[in-house]
């Protein structure tokens, strides 16, 4: 199933549909950008470098893959993993280096938005 879940200490929380397709491609991405990588690896990725709190299934993974290689921004190869079974490897392109550092400046600017907003507004709890 296509789920991506934010996990909170206190109940899980679905991640909307709408912020789970902006943050999904700049997060592949990044990972890619420390090198070649296969589908569980970049699953595992997400879920350390979240904390926990990300969890990614293979079937919201794979799409986004495919369509991220369709676009030029990644490619594929097979290889064989240290264990003799063969992967499908994925790679960052230097299109996708260049979409990511436009993704990045571009969270970086509506982060730097909603910390000025909530610096401005007090919070009515």
């Amino acid at each position: 199933p296509r789920t991506i879940r934010l996990i909170s200490r206190e109940r899980e929380v679905p991640l909307g549909k709408d912020l789970m397709a902006a943050s999904a491609t700049p997060l592949i991405l990044s990972i890619l950008s420390e090198g070649d990588s296969y589908g569980y690896a970049i699953i595992q990725s997400v879920r350390e470098i979240s904390g926990g709190e990300l969890e990614w299934s293979e079937g919201m993974l794979y799409p986004i893959l495919h369509r991220l290689e369709k676009r030029g921004l990644v490619g594929a190869y097979w290889g064989t993993a240290t264990n003799g079974r063969r992967r499908k490897y994925y790679e960052l392109k230097g299109r996708g280096l260049r979409v990511l550092e436009e993704q990045r400046r571009h969270w970086n600017t509506i982060n730097e938005l909603l910390n000025r907003k909530r610096r401005r507004v007090p919070c009515s709890t």
